[in-house]
């Protein structure tokens, strides 16, 4: 948990590094309006699109029902295949770490990372902090 934190904190602080503070202020003479478009342009390479493939237990509906569950035999649970997709931000292109939320990849067998330029690539999970999600 504290690890993510702090990788996310110093991806933070390093795009806001590569602007100064100043280029926030609007220029008053000339009227014209910050934008994020420079730093929006500058990191955009480091987000991917995360798409995961999985088996989840959640609680069946039905079974909260006493009088379903007195004439039914209705499962506690029940099992269903998921394929969903999510984003991420790449915060170490050597080691080849993403960091995406934890529902993202809960309960998944298989995760594929796209990058922006189209590449695909297999991943696992190495870690996930369900509070912080």
């Amino acid at each position: 948990m504290r690890v993510m934190r702090l990788l996310l904190s110093a991806f933070i602080l390093a795009c806001a590094a590569w602007f100064p503070a100043d280029a926030q202020i609007p220029d008053l003479k000339t009227g014209s309006i910050p934008t994020l478009a420079p730093l929006v342009r500058q990191v955009t390479p480091a987000v991917v699109n995360i798409s995961v493939h999985g088996r989840v237990r959640e609680d069946n509906p039905l079974y909260r029902d006493p009088i379903f569950r007195e004439f039914f035999d209705a499962p506690k649970q029940i099992e269903k295949e998921v394929n969903a997709t999510g984003s991420g931000v790449i915060v170490d292109a050597v080691r080849g770490y993403v960091l995406t939320n934890n529902h993202v990849v809960e309960g998944t067998a298989t995760v594929q990372v796209t990058t922006r330029d189209g590449r695909q690539l297999s991943a696992k999970v190495i870690g996930r902090d369900p509070p912080t999600d």
